[in-house]
């Protein structure tokens, strides 16, 4: 594949608002999650997650604009602001937007259907009914900026985010579209807590990895970068992978590393690599037993590189996967890998341990895997180098 520049970056994570705090949060080692005072948790068996606290969206959304959007869109229209700002140019107007969210504006809906019972489908709020659907978020980002490319979101759970940003790249190769903004957005509201709680994927920490791991912490926030827009570039996407794994149900990972193993392959073939090119690999591994456990086995299959397990820094869904591809990319920009939040002992089942603390070293090509519940894998590679 043609390698495709990344040449901004808009950030909005528990914990980090723009890529410097970013940058810090990464260097710190410890993970944004903590007890969730927005809704009762009482009744439920978990009670943490990884919440936005800082975001001041009137710096980057007009105040009669930001009435009308819901926390989804908030965080892409700022995020995206963010990434504008970051790569120093304006956009061409055919520049395509790709979003990926896991759940969307699951809030939005609920109060539009209790608007909807109490008050009659004719008195029912119209800006809840249009914040309702997944792609409010990537549609705000166009209008406000303009831009007529190709518009489309991904909701592929866990690697919506990753599955955005191969569509957006494909095109750009293609010359659909000379440029794109990419990234992934989530909101944490009750319903979907509760609904993660009652399936018992929930725990009050995250320990990707680790011998303890019991369970994901939720996430939310996003992240959006632009690609080609702009003279900076942070690093290069230049091949992707997909596959599927057929042993996933629909509310768990599955087991099938030989899946995992061709996403990544694929991937390398795609960018014209060989797995000895790769210097880390940054993994989905998000603290449940079968993902880690899977993804553990197919990366030893491959590579004998350091890995990253970056997803305890800010919870996991598609937030979390766009998040993940931030701290590859500021990995390869900085040559640091940022240590595995969360990891303190190691599971002697497992063929790997990820970093424990931050390294520099020279960092040509990092692997980033993205693997959703139901079975669905992306891979991509991420480059310092243009060729």
């Amino acid at each position: 594949m043609t390698r495709v520049p990344i040449t901004g970056m808009g950030i909005v994570a528990p914990g980090a608002i723009g890529v410097e705090a970013l940058r810090e949060l990464l260097a710190a080692g410890r993970g944004a999650v903590e007890p969730v005072d927005r809704f009762d948790t009482s009744g439920l068996s978990a009670h943490a997650a990884a919440l936005v606290r800082d975001l001041n969206a009137k710096q980057f959304i007009a105040p009669m604009k930001l009435r009308r959007m819901n926390m989804p869109s908030r965080f892409a229209l700022s995020a995206a602001r963010m990434a504008l700002d970051d790569c120093g140019a304006a956009p061409p107007e055919n520049t395509g937007v790709a979003l990926g969210t896991a759940f969307g504006p699951v809030q939005t809906s609920v109060e539009y259907m209790q608007e909807y019972v109490a008050r009659g489908a004719a008195l029912a709020p119209p800006h809840l009914f249009a914040e309702s659907v997944a792609n409010a978020p990537g549609s705000h980002v166009a209008i406000e900026h303009n831009l007529r490319g190709f518009n489309i979101t991904f909701t592929q759970r866990e690697s919506s985010a990753l599955a955005a940003a191969m569509y957006a790249c494909a095109q750009i190769v293609k010359g659909t579209v000379p440029a794109a903004l990419i990234g992934g957005v989530e909101e944490l509201n009750e319903m979907v807590f509760s609904v993660l709680d009652r399936i018992g994927a929930l725990a009050d920490d995250m320990r990707p990895f680790d011998a303890r791991r019991h369970g994901f912490a939720a996430g939310e926030g996003g992240a959006v970068f632009t690609l080609g827009i702009g003279p900076k570039v942070y690093a290069y996407f230049s091949g992707f992978g997909i596959a599927r794994d057929t042993t996933a149900t629909i509310s768990d990972w599955g087991e099938d590393a030989g899946a995992i193993v061709t996403a990544m392959r694929t991937a390398l073939d795609d960018a014209g690599l060989t797995p000895a090119d790769v210097d880390a690999v940054f993994a989905s591994a998000n603290g449940t037993k079968r993902l880690d456990a899977a993804e553990a086995r197919a990366i030893a299959r491959l590579f004998s590189c350091d890995v990253v397990a970056a997803k305890a820094y800010f919870g996991e869904h598609a937030a979390g996967n766009a998040l993940q591809i931030a701290a590859a990319i500021l990995a390869v920009a900085d040559q640091v890998l940022p240590a595995s939040a969360g990891f303190e002992v190691r599971d002697e089942s497992l063929p790997l341990a990820p970093t424990r603390t931050a390294i520099a070293r020279p960092l040509r090509h990092v692997l980033v895997n993205a693997i959703s519940a139901g079975g669905g894998i992306v891979s991509a590679v991420i480059s310092r180098e243009a060729a």
